[in-house]
């Protein structure tokens, strides 16, 4: 079991044995299902520890030139690629680093096609398509929300795909259920499978929470079975992020200060939700805290305490980098680690230097119990991000 006191402070941790159970599960489905399921760096992109990944999938997805190559030159496989748009000076690198680029509008397609049909090596090109459907409720994170920048609608389609198109690509899922996928592709079907007889293939984009303990995997795997039976011409391809890091490990801290204000007392750690943890400010949402049990935020504002209920206070100097509340079976002390639960996937990729704080470490906690330190991060850093 990792001893959060050897752990450098303040360090990500992705344990092993926890990765590995996900890629099981990941790899479980696609073979029972028949489908292809790949890694979307914009939820994890630790390349250190793609040979494990490599062990059980082998390809991923990209959103950028930098991520369509480090899947080139780190995992061993060109990209299935797609941004929102391509431009002239970047377009010839997707080529080379892409087996699979997505268009999110026809224009784009139709400038950059004849520099594909040109490309010596063959990469298939996909349209990304909006259902117009999305159960996904805060708006930030909703691709398919009114007014949308991504994708085209099935009445801009016309009957005839113009050459060169293979396949669709279409993102409508955010940690969401087998339930959620299967009343989406009912919409899917509905405005697209016209369509279908044209393609190769059909990828259902990211969101789908296959490894979270209380999704229906026999479900999702019944519904790709029944996706294959009625188009079996078409490669059914899923490309989840959060999944595959899903409870993979923490974010390790520790206690810098305590400070009170009208009675709401604030550990200050030597972390930042701003910095490190954007998405607990973004979503909003509160982390899980190990040996501390979540309350209501303002929950800290009314405790005595004798209670030990804190805020947690990030170490910047923008107001609102804290949050709470959570109790303690204790008083908090300087010095003291603060486990936040579940920050692999969508943290490391967001992290920024905001006011030159110090980033965190990044390590691997083997199976066998050694622990490595991918990564430390100094001055140097900061400075050569700033010019």
């Amino acid at each position: 079991m990792l001893d959060v006191t050897k752990v450098p402070s303040p360090c990500y941790v992705m344990e092993e044995d926890l990765l590995r159970k996900n890629l099981g599960v990941i790899k479980s489905v696609a073979d029972r299902a028949g489908v292809e399921i790949i890694l979307a760096f914009k939820a994890f992109a630790m390349w250190k520890s793609f040979p494990i990944f490599r062990e059980y999938i082998s390809h991923t997805t990209a959103s950028s030139v930098y991520e369509a190559r480090l899947a080139f030159e780190e995992f061993g496989s060109r990209a299935h690629t797609y941004s929102p748009a391509y431009t002239e000076a970047n377009f010839p690198e997707f080529l080379k680093y892409s087996s699979h680029i997505t268009f999110n509008s026809l224009s784009q397609f139709e400038r950059f096609y004849p520099m594909v049909k040109a490309y010596p090596e063959p990469v298939s090109c996909g349209i990304r398509v909006n259902p117009e459907y999305s159960e996904v409720e805060v708006e930030l994170y909703n691709p398919c929300a009114p007014g949308t920048r991504f994708g085209v609608t099935a009445d801009l389609l016309p009957e005839r795909l113009p050459e060169g198109i293979e396949g669709f690509h279409c993102h409508c899922h955010c940690e969401s259920s087998s339930y959620e996928l299967e009343r989406t592709l009912k919409h899917i079907e509905e405005k697209f499978s016209r369509w279908f007889p044209q393609l190769k293939w059909l990828n259902l984009g990211g969101g789908h929470l296959m490894t979270r303990k209380d999704y229906d995997v026999e479900h999702l795997i019944g519904l790709l079975k029944g996706l294959k039976a009625r188009y079996p011409h078409l490669q059914i391809i899923l490309e989840p992020g959060s999944a595959f890091a899903w409870q993979t490990g923490p974010l390790v801290a520790s206690v810098v200060d305590v400070v009170e204000s009208r009675g709401i007392r604030t550990a200050i750690l030597d972390v930042s939700f701003t910095c490190h943890m954007p998405d607990c400010l973004e979503m909003p949402y509160q982390p899980a805290v190990r040996g501390a049990e979540s309350l209501p935020a303002d929950a800290v504002k009314t405790a005595g305490p004798e209670a030990h209920v804190y805020r947690l206070g990030g170490n910047s100097c923008l107001s609102g980098d804290y949050m709470g509340s959570w109790k303690f079976d204790h008083e908090v002390q300087v010095g003291e680690r603060i486990v936040f639960e579940d920050m692999i996937h969508y943290t490391m990729v967001k992290t920024n230097m905001f006011n030159g704080i110090h980033h965190p470490s990044i390590a691997l906690y083997h199976s066998n119990g050694e622990l490595e330190v991918y990564r430390t991060f100094g001055y140097e850093d900061y400075r050569d991000r700033m010019c």
